[in-house]
């Protein structure tokens, strides 16, 4: 049974290692840990793999953040995952301090457009999400203006360590279900320089 992972951000240079992109940069610990390389495949670049006996197909949709409910829809059709308890999808939230972790079994968007997009999409809000905390922006700083700019010097150990944390639970995940890797991996927020749980 394919699990489809999809990791969210927009693509190209300009917006490499932006706030908003901690999802792609999931995907990319992921794709290291099971030494599989993302090749282009219609709107996303893809790497499949397998995982405990699970195939696994990691995406970074190559469209725009706000668009990314098309390529979720093209990824679904193209491997065949109609359960959409196969599907997680990985993006930032500000409304979640600074390297917290939490995976969510449905829900809205929450202001999030990628994730807005994605609901359209597939036409409900029943999909798993695991989401990577930014914190809120500091007073005066547009939260769009935000989510563009790349992690200050201080954060970034901090989100490094989240996205090893998320990659943890992805594969929690893919072996364990929903419910089980929320009860493991929700609320945690990795201080700099402690080691994932075991």
């Amino acid at each position: 049974m394919t699990k489809l992972i999809v990791g969210l951000g927009n693509p190209g240079p300009r917006y490499a290692r932006t706030r908003h992109n901690v999802g792609f940069a999931t995907i990319v610990e992921l794709s290291d840990r099971l030494h599989i390389n993302g090749k282009s495949q219609g709107p996303a670049i893809v790497a499949e793999g397998a995982l405990g006996g699970e195939t696994v197909v990691l995406a970074e949709p190559t469209t725009m953040m706000n668009d990314s409910g098309r390529a979720v829809a093209w990824l679904r059709r193209r491997h065949n995952v109609h359960d959409l308890a196969n599907l997680l999808v990985i993006s930032d939230d500000m409304d979640i301090q600074l390297g917290m972790v939490r995976l969510r079994a449905q829900g809205s968007s929450g202001g999030h457009n990628g994730i807005k997009s994605i609901i359209d999409a597939v036409g409900t809000q029943d999909f798993a999400r695991l989401r990577i905390g930014l914190g809120r922006p500091p007073v005066g700083v547009d939260p769009i203006e935000f989510v563009l700019q790349t992690f200050r010097p201080e954060e970034r150990p901090i989100i490094e360590q989240a996205v090893r944390v998320a990659a943890d639970a992805v594969e929690y995940w893919i072996a364990n279900g929903t419910y089980a890797t929320m009860d493991r991996f929700n609320g945690w927020r990795p201080p700099a320089g402690e080691a994932p749980p075991a």
